[in-house]
């Protein structure tokens, strides 16, 4: 089995510093050496100074065996990654007449072609170059003292396509191992809670391993095995999500997944049924996080949001005794505008959501209080939470939001909703 290699991801550029730009790029790259079984010790972030930028690469020979860089390729007066990398190898920088010809034919067969476009295509003599299928600027990678070098462009689009296509395929010689990874995903209980239900497993785990990681509104546990093949890595996993699971039980919404409107999406898919929202307090957040994933109009029927009191009675059917006796944030205004709008749509299931999100209460609830509710063709179910009057209005809408996604696919996975 090859040794491990240690990498450091140095991003380049001073747009990065000053928050103008996420460094996308970095994470991009870990998560896909992780993927080979290649370890990244590090990320470090510098600005377009030659002096900064070589006291940065110095530091990364001292501790990594990788080096890979993002951005400085480009034309411009800043753009010095390469001469400083090349500096600091002991490498001429050299011109690449085939790079030369695809710069001329990807920028409009030649026109518009100032000298500084050029320089993209000098590159550390005796180099791998990595063709650039979405821009201009080629990247490269090279061997030398001991270390590997990989140089990428900044721009996300062009750095994954090129990493993905070029220097994977690259680094992969490099490692015998590989890294397989799955989240088991997790709603109704904290991080905290689950560290504490597996700590001693965790602690006692070299290969495979366990963590939990916190997300906004829910939370994942992280299965990691490394192992000669992936085949061989699925194996050693499968226990261990077993037992998992088994803990766990119908607090696992999913595997693999961003979201929990992701998992409803599935549930629905699988039952062949439709739904339709009513949203108060979350403002029609509902309906545009489910609609942001592909294929949603399979599924999501429509919905309404009624802010006012007015509105649940003319697009809900709600009626205004029931709002004058219980008043808006209540568990029988919730039922009642989940499934008037059900009704309404003619969705197989609706769900609604009414609370305060705040900063103001409304004299008889505190803040956080939401109402939550999933009407179904044989009954109705509210849940009644109290997220706590110091949480942010972002994180009540998408909590409820989260509510209600679980909501649906307990009930389409035939678990008990409430």
């Amino acid at each position: 089995m090859k040794r491990a290699f240690d990498t450091e991801i140095l991003s380049v550029g001073t747009e990065l510093l000053l928050g103008h730009v996420t460094n996308t790029d970095a994470r991009d790259i870990s998560e896909m050496l992780s993927r080979i079984g290649i370890n990244v010790k590090y990320h470090s972030v510098v600005g377009d100074n030659p002096a900064r930028l070589r006291q940065c690469v110095e530091i990364a020979k001292s501790r990594a065996d990788i080096i890979v860089t993002t951005g400085g390729l480009g034309p411009t007066c800043d753009d010095l990654t390469k001469q400083v990398l090349a500096e600091c190898f002991g490498l001429r920088l050299v011109r690449d007449e085939d790079v030369v010809r695809s710069l001329y034919e990807y920028i409009d067969t030649g026109r518009g072609l100032t000298e500084n476009t050029y320089q993209q295509a000098m590159l550390p003599e005796g180099c791998t170059v990595f063709p650039n299928s979405c821009g201009t600027a080629p990247g490269c990678a090279f061997e030398k003292d001991g270390k590997v070098v990989v140089m990428l462009p900044g721009p996300p689009k062009e750095c994954r396509a090129m990493f993905e296509r070029s220097a994977l395929p690259y680094l992969r010689r490099l490692s015998g191992e590989v890294l397989v990874s799955h989240a088991l995903n997790i709603f109704g209980i904290g991080e905290s809670r689950v560290d504490d239900l597996f700590a001693k497993e965790m602690n006692a785990m070299i290969n495979p391993s366990m963590a939990p990681y916190a997300k906004e509104c829910d939370c994942l546990l992280q299965i990691t095995a490394k192992a000669a093949s992936e085949e061989e890595a699925e194996a050693m996993i499968a226990p261990v999500r077993a037992h998992v699971l088994e803990v766990l039980g119908d607090l696992v919404y999913g595997e693999d997944l961003e979201c929990l409107e992701q998992a409803a999406m599935q549930a629905l898919k699988e039952r062949g049924m439709s739904f339709a929202a009513c949203e108060s307090c979350t403002g029609g957040d509902i309906a545009r996080r489910f609609t942001e994933l592909p294929g949603a109009s399979a599924f999501f029927l429509g919905g309404a949001v009624t802010y006012v009191n007015a509105v649940k009675t003319e697009l809900a059917g709600v009626p205004e005794a029931l709002l004058e006796e219980k008043t808006a944030v209540s568990r029988e205004v919730a039922q009642a505008m989940a499934e008037g709008i059900r009704a309404r749509l003619g969705a197989d299931l609706a769900v609604s959501v009414t609370g305060l999100a705040g900063p103001d209460g409304d004299g008889v609830h505190e803040v956080g209080t939401v109402f939550i509710a999933l009407a179904a063709p044989e009954r109705t179910w509210v849940r009644e939470t109290h997220m706590g009057v110091n949480r942010t209005r972002s994180f009540i809408r998408r909590m409820a939001g989260n509510h209600a996604f679980d909501m649906m696919r307990r009930y389409l996975r035939g678990m008990d909703v409430e």
